[in-house]
């Protein structure tokens, strides 16, 4: 019986490995049924059929001299043959399971980029007279506006953060900084509208507390592999698991007193988690208690300050903590984006409680770290080195127009203008400064395309300062950021499959689009006058 049952199990077995589902007849990655795989496959089928006739006579000399078992070895018999209809059941029903999603599979990687035809950066037709044009004009925007607005942005970030630190309480509430300048107005690359400043306000706890930082790929870190560039952030008190004035965790006696700390040093204050903004029964800081706190706090500041000033401010997102709008009479528009960030040490790095251009950030305990003030050095080193007129500013221009501009027609997508300025930052830290000429505009716009194309393509491109020792070192990116492992900054479209075709998508319509609306906002000169298009577009 034994033996009987252990045949069955092996012909069960026979019949998995020779099944359609493991074996499939139609297979994309080989030819039509190559003959050696045929001859194969028979020799299996009729090994197979010679073991189950075996088989059959085994069972019938086993039905003769089992008339007189006992009950229990016929249920048994009939429980193994009830099990191997089951498997032979089971494995049916997956076969025609998977038939039906292999219908309805979606749309390869590979089949994504067919979709473009055969519109690529290289095939692009751009007039190089329009291109000239369009570069003309950004440099006259940038040139003879920005700066005014900067100045003002400056004096009117200066105003405001001074009301609100008149406005809390030095010994409980946080303390804030001098706001840093980044992004696009910062780094002379603006060319869309309405003009948007981007300023980070540093802040710290109240004494006697402290930051303690947890950044990802620390061996002693918590933060998880899919959280790469983030950290945690510890609020800690002095004498509290860190060396420090022993007076804060030992008991000194009434005629005991510390020549650091008075008796009425602040030491000896305790705040509330409210105040000191963590996450619920955690001593990390909470992003979402840190934007609520600074929100209140610039509106606060603003009304002590408004009858200042005769234009309107309101905030533009209320999940953003100091997404300001500022209207003046005219009708004219400048947005703000304070950002309330932590400084890491005494680096330029800050982990920011949100992007200004993307609100839905990793959750909290986790903090995405900002390299904004390195990344517009590296502008600036770039710049100063290259000559005069060089058109890698004009490059980021083009781009991020044409993509802001194909964002308003289809809608937005994983791509954003801190991905054009990674890929164009590659590139300048790649080629030969001589490379980058004014007269070499149109090349360099297709090498720009071409990078983030491939980039898509391959759903990788790497943050151009973490793990990165092409940078130079004047910039002084922190030794422990430029010997960590490189971030995947396209890593969301590897676990999100709609968001990568979209964006592909997006890459490709924007493609085809790109010579039409360079030729629509360039300026013309009809006539000696000159029609600013670009500006009445945007």
């Amino acid at each position: 019986m034994q033996g009987a049952i252990a045949r069955v199990c092996v012909v069960v077995a026979a019949a998995i490995l020779n099944h359609p589902l493991l074996f499939p007849q139609e297979n994309a990655t080989l030819p039509d049924q190559d003959e050696e795989l045929v001859t194969r496959m028979r020799e299996r089928e009729e090994s197979l059929e010679r073991e189950q006739v075996k088989l059959e006579k085994e069972l019938s000399q086993l039905d003769s001299k089992q008339e007189g078992t006992s009950s229990e070895e016929g249920y048994s018999w009939y429980f193994w043959s009830t099990i191997s209809f089951i498997i032979f059941f089971t494995i049916e029903m997956c076969r025609v399971d998977l038939a039906d999603t292999a219908e309805i599979q979606p749309v390869e990687d590979e089949d994504l980029f067919s979709e473009s035809g055969s519109i690529t950066p290289r095939t692009m037709v751009l007039n190089k007279d329009v291109l000239s044009n369009f570069c003309d004009k950004c440099s006259y925007t940038s040139s003879h506006e920005n700066w005014r607005v900067r100045e003002f942005v400056e004096g009117f970030a200066d105003d405001l953060l001074e009301s609100l630190r008149s406005g809390s309480d030095r010994e409980a509430d946080m303390e804030v900084g001098d706001f840093v300048g980044v992004g696009s107005m910062f780094e002379s690359w603006k060319v869309c509208k309405p003009l948007m400043c981007d300023l980070l306000v540093p802040f710290s706890p109240p004494d006697p507390h402290s930051f303690r930082f947890h950044l990802w790929g620390s061996p002693s870190s918590e933060v998880p592999p899919d959280m790469q560039g983030c950290g945690k952030i510890k609020v800690t008190r002095l004498g509290e698991n860190e060396e420090g004035c022993l007076c804060g965790n030992a008991n000194l006696g009434e005629d005991m007193l510390c020549l650091l700390h008075g008796r009425n040093d602040p030491l000896k204050a305790e705040h509330s988690p409210d105040e000191l903004l963590c996450s619920r029964n955690t001593p990390f800081l909470a992003k979402d208690r840190v934007m609520k706190w600074f929100q209140i706090s610039v509106t606060k500041a603003w009304g002590r300050i408004s009858h200042k000033y005769d234009f309107e401010v309101t905030f533009r997102n209320l999940d953003a903590a100091g997404a300001l709008k500022i209207r003046f009479r005219s009708g004219k528009v400048i947005v703000m984006n304070i950002v309330p960030v932590v400084q890491l040490e005494d680096t330029d790095a800050y982990f920011v409680s949100h992007f200004p251009s993307d609100c839905d950030g990793p959750p909290d305990p986790y903090w995405p770290l900002s390299f904004a003030v390195y990344e517009r050095n590296l502008l600036k080193h770039f710049t100063k080195r290259l000559q005069q007129n060089s058109c890698h500013l004009h490059c980021l221009q083009i781009v991020t127009f044409l993509h802001r501009k194909q964002t308003g027609l289809t809608g937005k997508c994983a791509l954003t203008n801190f991905h054009i300025k990674t890929a164009l930052l590659h590139l300048l830290l790649s080629k030969r400064t001589s490379a980058w000429g004014s007269e070499s505009v149109e090349h360099r716009l297709r090498d720009v395309l071409s990078f983030l194309q491939k980039s898509l393509q391959e759903k990788r491109l790497y943050h151009v300062l973490i793990g990165n020792t092409k940078v130079p070192d004047d910039i002084q990116v922190p030794q422990r950021i430029r010997e960590a492992e490189p971030v995947n900054l396209f890593r969301p479209l590897v676990l999100q499959g709609e968001l990568y075709a979209a964006t592909v998508r997006h890459f490709h319509e924007m493609l085809r689009n790109a010579p039409v609306l360079i030729q629509e906002y360039a300026p013309h000169f009809p006539n000696g006058g000159v029609r600013l298009s670009l500006d009445e577009s945007l």
